[in-house]
């Protein structure tokens, strides 16, 4: 694990976190170096500890936690050490970051422009319009469109993707020394992804900026990343070279997490989705932290808790039997042993509906226009064609996937279908459910259809009412749409609905703030899933989920579809997904629809110059686990 030049040395770092069931020990004595111009990737499942690292590296720790052991060197100078007002010139000089949730990062009361320059005037001696002139170049760099007009845009006036763009703008204004970028594509349409990834890269041969890359996205990892250590349950359980960790990862949780992605050549079977849920922190291990979900577990592994053994210079596993393990896959020639242990024994195929006849969902030359108004009266000055006629079917037991970049509609057709933009924007055309028209329903007649139809929204931390703890958010659907269930059977679908979107019961009584950004989308999955809808508008689901989750919830979403004949209009980026799940695809660019047809034929031989774009921006590594 050690590099030449190192800029950035953590040293046995750990963090704990004070709550109501005890002490939380979040991050445990983690080590990491990353040298100059060099990317390390922190991989590993939501709750493992990958964001509180980075929060400690800034000491921007909730009030509730507290470094209590280890080291933060910055290049000679100990970080952890540094009074308050020191700290201040390290945090967005010395070292930046972008967070993992773009709509709770930026101040929606100050426009995107002011908190660029807040940044340059805080870390450079650039004033005035000299300032205002690099925050537009900023913005350009990292594909706003018509960056002279968006710096004097509110954040809430743009979109998901756009809002973290100016997040990664912020963090780079003043060119620090190390970038910590967690999730920093989440939000971002693949071109748009391969572009900052692209400008992240030049940046670090340009400045010699060290990257510490927090993420889910193997792909991204593959492509970005020189050295990648996977954590789990706060601890490092496999670091290595990026090459070594991809062509010969050796813990039985990467193993795992490799098999449960999704894609083409996976199509028609489950993934291989990892059971349980990562252990609550607030106990003494005295075993292996992993053995509980781990396949090839044995009594050894309860023994006491394993070290990190390294194989050579640069890898390390915390896996005792790790050596027994590959030994007995070399004694057969198949590797059929190694597989069992640590993947899943044949996958079970998925039994699909046979689709409908007849569509469920009909939308013909559907537009919605949002109007641009000016001056003190407000008056009308021209629209924005968000959406902008188009026509698509949907019928029970299909997925409809929609893609394209940010800002492209797809959001707001999801949105119009549920008549959530009403009196916000200009809707024309027509949909219909079952025959119903859905755009000129009355309130008693969209109630009722709601029962069917219901949305995954991409924000959770925005969706979820923060005053109200997960129990009830989840009760408040069921409560609403259906008043014949009394308060056990509710519960008693509370519970099986955590434990289907891999959460403990314990998460009923505790508040949206108190899980981490890929949990939080978990809530929102399960909050959708309660009422049984025919119908789930999914935008981004799976966005902030790591690979495991991901696996879990598409299997799931899979098994819904099979048993009750769900449709899915799925709003993504995630061409993985689009190639694992969808039945047929709908490209957007400009409010409109390019392309259309079954996904075998818009993946294998698209026509369209902009779908071409799409799939060739798509991050893909090919990983070995022999």
């Amino acid at each position: 694990m050690i590099q030449d030049s190192p800029l950035l040395d953590v040293n046995d770092l750990s963090v704990v976190l004070d709550s109501d069931h005890g002490l939380v020990h979040a991050v445990d004595a983690l080590r990491l170096t990353i040298a100059e111009g060099k990317t390390f990737a922190l991989v590993g499942e939501s709750g493992c500890g990958k964001s509180m690292t980075a929060l400690a590296l800034l000491r921007l720790l909730p009030d509730a936690g507290r470094i209590v052991g280890g080291q933060t060197r910055l290049r000679d100078v100990d970080v952890n050490r540094l009074p308050e007002y020191e700290m201040r010139k390290v945090r967005g000089g010395k070292i930046g970051i972008i967070f993992q949730e773009p709509a709770t990062s930026l101040n929606p009361v100050m426009r995107v422009g002011d908190q660029i320059v807040e940044t340059i005037h805080t870390h450079t001696a650039l004033r005035g319009s000299a300032a205002r002139e690099k925050a537009i170049d900023w913005l350009r760099r990292v594909g706003i469109p018509e960056p002279e007009r968006r710096i004097d845009d509110y954040p809430f006036q743009l979109s998901g993707g756009q809002k973290q763009r100016v997040m990664i703008a912020i963090a780079l204004a003043a060119e620090p020394d190390v970038l910590i970028a967690d999730e920093p594509t989440t939000a971002l349409d693949v071109t748009i992804q391969a572009q900052v990834l692209n400008l992240l890269g030049d940046l670090q041969r340009e400045l010699g900026m060290a990257m510490l890359l927090i993420t889910h996205d193997l792909g991204v990892v593959r492509n970005m990343a020189h050295h990648v250590a996977l954590m789990y349950a706060g601890q490092i359980v496999e670091t290595a070279p990026a090459d070594t960790f991809f062509n010969h990862p050796r813990h039985p949780y990467a193993r795992l997490l490799f098999a449960a992605l999704p894609g083409m050549d996976r199509r028609g079977e489950k993934l291989a989705a990892i059971p349980g849920t990562v252990p609550p922190l607030n106990q003494i291990f005295t075993g292996c932290r992993f053995a509980d979900r781990c396949p090839a577990h044995q009594s050894i592994c309860d023994a006491a808790p394993p070290p990190l053994i390294w194989t050579d210079a640069q890898h390390g596993v915390r896996c005792v039997r790790i050596d027994a393990i590959e030994a007995s896959a070399a004694q057969d020639a198949s590797g059929k042993e190694i597989v069992d242990a640590v993947h899943v024994p044949e996958p079970a195929p998925l039994v699909m509906p046979a689709s409908a006849s007849m569509p469920l969902l009909v939308v013909r030359d559907l537009k919605v226009y949002f109007p641009i108004r000016k001056g003190l009266l407000r008056r009308t000055v021209g629209v924005v064609k968000a959406v902008d006629g188009i026509n698509f079917s949907l019928a029970a037991g299909r997925t409809l996937a929609l893609v394209g970049e940010s800002g492209c509609g797809k959001t707001t057709t999801g949105k119009a279908l549920l008549r959530l933009l009403d009196g916000n924007a200009d809707i024309t055309g027509q949909a219909t459910w079952e025959g119903r028209d859905l755009l000129s329903a009355r309130p008693a007649a969209l109630r009722t259809l709601r029962r069917d139809i219901q949305i995954i929204f991409q924000d959770p931390f925005a969706s979820l009412n923060p005053r109200m703890r997960v129990g009830d958010i989840l009760d408040e659907g069921l409560a609403s749409l259906h008043p014949e269930q009394d308060l056990p059977e509710r519960q008693t679908r509370v519970a099986r609905l955590l434990d289907q979107v891999g959460l403990r019961k314990d998460a009923v009584n505790r508040y949206p703030h108190e899980f981490s950004g890929g949990q939080r989308q978990r809530i929102a999955i399960a909050r959708a899933l309660a009422v049984e809808p025919r119908l789930m508008v999914c935008d981004e689901p799976t966005s902030a989920l790591d690979v495991s989750v991901q696996a879990q919830i598409l299997n799931l979403l899979h098994d819904l579809q099979a048993e009750l004949g769900m449709a899915y209009l799925f709003i993504t980026h995630n061409f993985g997904v689009v190639e694992y799940l969808a039945d047929d695809i709908a490209v957007m660019q400009g409010g409109r629809i390019v392309e259309a047809g079954s996904a075998e034929q818009v993946l294998r031989d698209a026509r369209h110059d902009y779908t071409r774009k799409l799939l060739s921006a798509v991050p893909r590594f090919e990983a070995s686990v022999a």
